[in-house]
């Protein structure tokens, strides 16, 4: 069961799906959270919608950070929310982020994701959603 104390701080799952091999981003990501505060998971490259699960189950995550940079962001981002909730984990911010074409923006809320964060959107504006969501979270 999460601590839902506001003092914890959080802890985030940075995720890389799929078949996509550019983890630059995604390491960035992880430093900027970090340094932010945050306790930072990263899963490493080509990891399952099911692994991705299962690593927010076991390590407890307040947030996962999804990013993919190979156009499968409309599959895989799904994909995991289906695994997350087939595990009954309902209390986890979830976002993603990467070259993702605002057309595609509406369905991948629509399927689960509460931000979408294009190229372009700078740390603070990632680091204050991801904040404010997970604090929202945990009032609930």
């Amino acid at each position: 069961m999460k601590q839902k104390a506001a003092s914890r701080s959080i802890k985030i799952l940075v995720a890389k799906l799929g078949l996509d091999g550019h983890d630059r981003g995604a390491l960035v990501l992880c430093r900027a959270f970090r340094d932010a505060g945050m306790e930072v998971i990263y899963s490493g490259l080509f990891a399952t919608p099911e692994r991705i699960a299962q690593i927010a189950e076991d390590e407890d995550v307040d947030a996962v950070a999804m990013s993919l940079l190979n156009g499968a962001h409309g599959t895989l981002f799904p994909r995991v929310v289906k695994a997350l909730k087939k595990k009954k984990i309902n209390d986890v911010l979830i976002v993603g982020g990467g070259v993702i074409p605002d057309i595609d923006h509406p369905n991948l809320i629509k399927a689960g994701v509460t931000h979408v964060f294009g190229p372009g959107t700078t740390l603070p504006t990632i680091i204050e959603n991801i904040t404010t969501g997970v604090s929202k979270l945990r009032k609930i």
